[in-house]
């Protein structure tokens, strides 16, 4: 919203303060500033690829010159069968389409898209995304506290969640879990209920909805419908998309665009949208739904037809000449009203814009200033989103860390370990060198196979809370970076102290305690590996694939299996990390100079040994100093990735 706007605006008041001693703090925050949207010529076009082998891509328009104004108080709706544009109609509205495809105009209060309307904008999305270990409080004060300024306090921020709680109904759900495929949780209506409260957190002007009552039964839909009605009613503005509303829903909407491969069909009040198709001689004979001969006409079938109950040779060339017919009245009878009705708006809005500015002189333009310069700055501090984000990482994840089945899988496998490698004596060095190597390659692995699903799982969730502005990606990515050491550096800790001790290892504490630190940091710079593949690639399938392509490489060239690399490709073991966790390894268990049995009676240096003279006990500093390199480099690397995800 403009600045402008702010100070000329009047505010509406519409929650009501309970708490005495926080109501100057959060007047703020209950203030509402209505905004009209206004939207005049919306064109949208993507390049699609030519299957027909030519280098020329076709390009397809989605939107085809949407025009139309919503204003506070009122609901919109956007009807249509699918792929008609309804979504991506929703999309550019909400600021999140962008680009040189998409054209047109499109202001609130008459002014262009800022981080401040941005901030007065809550999106609900067709999938309700959530985290689903956590309880719908913990979704919600999470939500509040990257979201809400900090001008107000955690204990003023869990009052206004608890306002919200009960506001959409809430409360006997509130200390349930969330719930996923895998986990029970609460049902489809409460999730979609937490969704809108996430946005209704910000009180924001203008909320946006995307298919809120999809897949919900009619009961639970009418209370959505009624939910934003009530919103709606203290001065938002409401815009939604819906696809086959019933009776009840439609008659509480006030204005409806109807949608047909991208062009308007229709675009006025709701309550005389069967009257407007009746004068264009598409009226019908029978009672019905006016949602279902809504979507009759856009999908091209005309009233009382024979195209909805059978089919005809001809059936596809009359839906196009009815589509043409209903494009042309709406060129010809709508489009020229409604060019009109903004004109007179954007007029009005105009003198009431400069007769603010005459009267509030000096003192206007320095609260211009004041919030121009703050206009896109964050709510939050970096070190406040950070603190939230880990906080919320670490009560997500630790269900997925510490699974029963997770810690029967590490431990079963050390204790098995430590059965086979049973109290190795020093003469068996071939089998203690090989135990090293198994440290290398099962510490190497394990946590890249489970990094690699990180961030294409949160893709959703990334790409939702970053179009909201919640936080920045540096904070996000330090937080689960610094969020996971803890939990997944606890695993690999219990297994070294049971295969170690099992193992027959140098039973030195202090050797010990460096074994311990090799396999910490082998599982950090393989994480990082993992991270980096799934964030570049964004696709689990892709990413397992080429996870374990690289793993097998590293793998063959980790030193172990062959020794004696040719020349050629000899610099592959120098890409390998479990190549320089297993020669650090070795270079912690055994010395040089140091002495082993290597027949009966006879002993023998062991840096002598063929698999460690391949290896070498030298150097190990320029080893730690390689896996850092690497450890820095493929989270930076993963951090660069995210950066390119597209926020739509």
């Amino acid at each position: 919203m403009s600045d402008s706007t702010l100070t000329s605006t009047t505010p509406t008041t519409d929650l009501q303060l309970t708490s005495t001693s926080s109501s100057q703090s959060l007047h703020q925050l209950s203030c509402l500033y209505p905004i009209t949207l206004k939207f005049e010529e919306v064109v949208y076009k993507v390049k699609l690829e030519n299957r027909d082998g030519g280098k020329k891509h076709i390009e397809k328009s989605i939107l085809n010159g949407i025009t139309g104004m919503v204003c506070p108080g009122e609901i919109l709706a956007m009807l249509g069968p699918s792929g008609s544009g309804k979504t991506t109609l929703l999309t550019a509205l909400g600021g999140r389409l962008s680009g040189k495809t998409l054209s047109g105009k499109i202001t609130y209060n008459s002014q262009p898209f800022s981080g401040s309307i941005k901030r007065r904008t809550g999106f609900v999305a067709q999938d309700d995304v959530l985290y689903p270990h956590l309880t719908v409080t913990e979704t919600l004060l999470f939500t509040a506290l990257l979201r809400l300024p900090m001008s107000l306090s955690t204990q003023e921020k869990s009052q206004h969640v608890d306002r919200v709680i009960s506001e959409l109904g809430l409360n006997r759900c509130r200390n349930s879990m969330i719930g996923g495929p895998l986990l029970r949780g609460i049902s489809g209506g409460e999730k979609k209920r937490v969704s809108i409260g996430q946005e209704m957190l910000i009180n924001p002007s203008l909320l946006l909805l995307d298919e809120p009552t999809s897949g919900l039964d009619s009961t639970t839909a009418q209370w959505i419908l009624t939910t934003l009605k009530r919103l709606a009613s203290g001065g938002r503005t409401v815009v939604t998309t819906i696809h086959q509303p019933s009776s009840r829903l439609y008659h509480m909407f006030d204005k409806v665009i109807l949608l047909s491969e991208g062009s308007p069909i229709y675009n006025g009040p709701a309550n005389t949208a069967l009257h407007y198709f009746s004068t264009i001689g598409f009226s019908t004979s029978i009672t019905l739904n006016p949602a279902d001969l809504l979507l009759d006409l856009a999908n091209g079938i005309a009233p009382d037809s024979k195209h909805a109950t059978e089919h005809s040779e001809n059936m596809e060339q009359e839906k196009k000449k009815v589509k043409e017919a209903l494009i042309s009245a709406y060129d010809n009878n709508i489009s020229p009203n409604l060019k009109a009705q903004l004109i007179i708006t954007t007029s009005d809005n105009t003198k009431d814009h400069n007769h603010n500015n005459n009267n509030n002189g000096s003192e206007y333009n320095n609260k211009k200033k004041k919030m121009a310069a703050n206009r896109d700055q964050w709510y939050t501090s970096w070190w406040h989103q950070f603190k939230v984000l880990l906080q919320r990482g670490l009560k997500e994840r630790r269900h997925e860390t510490f699974n029963k089945l997770r810690i029967f899988q590490v431990i079963s496998v050390a204790i098995l370990g430590g059965l086979l490698w049973w109290r190795t004596p020093m003469s068996h060095i071939e089998d203690r060198i090989a135990l090293l190597f198994f440290f290398s390659v099962f510490w190497g692995f394990y946590p890249l196979y489970n990094a690699v699903f990180t961030f294409p799982q949160e893709r959703t969730m990334l790409i939702k809370e970053r179009s909201s502005g919640m936080y920045r990606l540096s904070s996000y990515f330090l937080a689960k970076t610094v969020g996971d050491l803890p939990l997944e550096l606890a695993l690999p800790t219990a297994f070294v102290f049971i295969i170690y001790w099992m193992g027959g290892l140098k039973p030195d504490p202090f050797t010990f305690i460096l074994s311990l630190l090799v396999v910490l940091y082998n599982v950090l710079v393989s994480q990082s590996l993992g991270l980096a593949i799934g964030a570049i690639l964004m696709d689990i399938k892709q990413a397992t694939t080429l996870a374990s392509v690289t793993t097998l490489v590293f793998l063959i060239a980790g030193g172990y299996y062959v020794q004696q690399i040719p020349a050629f490709i000899v610099w592959l073991k120098y890409l390998s990390y479990s190549y320089y966790c297993y020669k650090l390894l070795l270079g912690v268990q055994y010395k040089e100079g140091e002495m082993y049995e290597c027949s009966k009676g006879v002993w023998c240096p062991v840096e002598e040994f063929p698999a460690i003279k391949s290896m070498g006990l030298a150097n190990l500093w320029m080893d730690v100093l390689v896996l850092a390199l690497m450890l820095v480099g493929y989270r930076f690397l993963a951090y660069l990735a995210l950066q390119r995800v597209r926020l739509r």
